[in-house]
């Protein structure tokens, strides 16, 4: 097993999503009183757990992402993973893969974002359900209305991959 990993995790993760789990119990274990979410930032109305369903999160999970301030150029498209379950929690994970085109380059490459959605077992079933991302290769875990996405990440990852890309075809 990994370092790090979750030991009751049965799939194999990938490293975003693995960290945002062991975030979100890690947070559950040792919780912190939450601070009010700055009222500029733009989010949704998440729905609630008893209403959830994995159909439902990715079309929650897309009306999320068309509140990031993202250049036209940018494509994605998004993709249900897989769910996992703890004793008191169930994790459903998603990815969204971005790219941007244009007439020179078609695709320079992609960047991903990993949403998991949390639902906890011991809640009231009409309280919404929690929904964090990570960007790919970063371990900050973000929330919905807490973190104004920054399209630089996207970017970052994008020239990161291409830097390592003309390194190994050295």
């Amino acid at each position: 097993m990994e370092e790090g990993q979750h030991p009751t995790l049965k799939m194999n993760l990938t490293t975003e999503s693995a960290q945002l789990v062991k975030t979100l119990l890690d947070k559950q274990r040792h919780p912190v009183s939450p601070d009010s979410p700055p009222s500029e930032m733009k989010t949704i109305t998440w729905v609630a757990i008893r209403d959830f369903t994995v159909e439902k999160g990715k079309r929650q999970i897309e009306e999320y992402i068309q509140t990031w301030e993202l250049q036209p150029c940018w494509l994605h498209s998004l993709d249900f993973l897989c769910s996992t379950e703890e004793e008191h929690h169930t994790f459903y994970h998603y990815r969204a893969r971005f790219s941007t085109k244009t007439w020179r380059k078609p695709i320079q490459g992609t960047a991903s974002v990993y949403f998991v959605v949390y639902i906890p077992k011991v809640r009231p079933q009409t309280l919404p359900v929690e929904v964090h991302f990570a960007v790919e290769s970063n371990r900050l875990m973000h929330t919905p209305g807490r973190t104004r996405f920054r399209e630089g990440w996207l970017v970052d990852v994008i020239d990161s991959k291409t830097l390592l890309r003309k390194a190994v075809n050295l």
